[in-house]
């Protein structure tokens, strides 16, 4: 089951407008490497073998190749414009996978997630066809209805994280469809085109940069793991 392709789309777009930084989020320090140096590390910890495929725009590409000086040995990465949405970026990111295999769909800005987890991913995904990590919620929830509100049980829920992570004969196909504004992951493109989504247990460390304080919290979790 170790044995098939295995491809990490990493989705490095965005800017650095929510962190009051003129650096894009995912190329700002953590512990003195670029945030998105982390992310692809998981990945080449968990399979040395896989090819990484970083999405990002046009006017990152300088970034990402000082982030290169980053590696004492620089992985196998392809880097690959990203589009209008993120459907748009992955769909760009999916045509470099040639072969049939694994591929995973990650938030470049999701640095502490672990070995462990993605191949844990994998693994259901070979079993099952997809795996998307959930975390419990927490917190109580209310629906808004116009100026009306409700408590609902939050048992109900979950908090999705990537690495998104599915066959390739599931996904790559589902990218096909035409475009839909209620696709806002790869877990609801897959399932639009018919195919049954399985969760697997997130992390509770795979917290997603997108503030100042998120960059505090990443290099306490860093700190943890010493």
């Amino acid at each position: 089951m170790g044995n098939r392709k295995k491809t990490a789309i990493i989705v490095a777009g965005g800017s650095g407008s929510r962190m009051q930084s003129a650096v894009p989020k995912q190329f700002l320090d953590l512990a003195g490497k670029p945030v998105l140096y982390h992310t692809i590390t998981a990945f080449t910890e968990a399979y040395p073998d896989i090819d990484i495929v970083l999405v990002l725009p046009e006017n990152h590409i300088s970034y990402a190749n000082n982030l290169l000086q980053a590696f004492d040995n620089i992985p196998a990465i392809t880097m690959v414009q990203g589009g209008e949405t993120r459907f748009h970026s992955v769909k760009n990111g999916l045509q470099q996978v040639k072969e049939e295999g694994v591929v995973f769909v990650h938030d470049g800005v999701r640095p502490l997630v672990s070995p462990a987890l993605v191949r844990t991913c994998y693994e259901a995904a070979c079993s099952h066809g997809s795996a998307i990590p959930v975390i419990d919620m927490k917190d109580s929830v209310r629906e808004v209805n116009g100026e009306h509100n409700r408590a609902v049980d939050r048992g109900r829920f979950r908090i999705v994280q990537t690495p998104q992570t599915f066959v390739s004969s599931w996904i790559l196909p589902a990218f096909e469809q035409p475009y839909d504004p209620l696709f806002t992951d790869e877990a609801t493109v897959v399932e639009h085109f018919g195919h049954f989504v399985h969760l697997v247990p997130g992390e509770e460390s795979n917290l997603k940069i997108t503030k100042p304080l998120d960059l505090v919290m990443a290099k306490a979790f860093l700190d943890l793991r010493g």
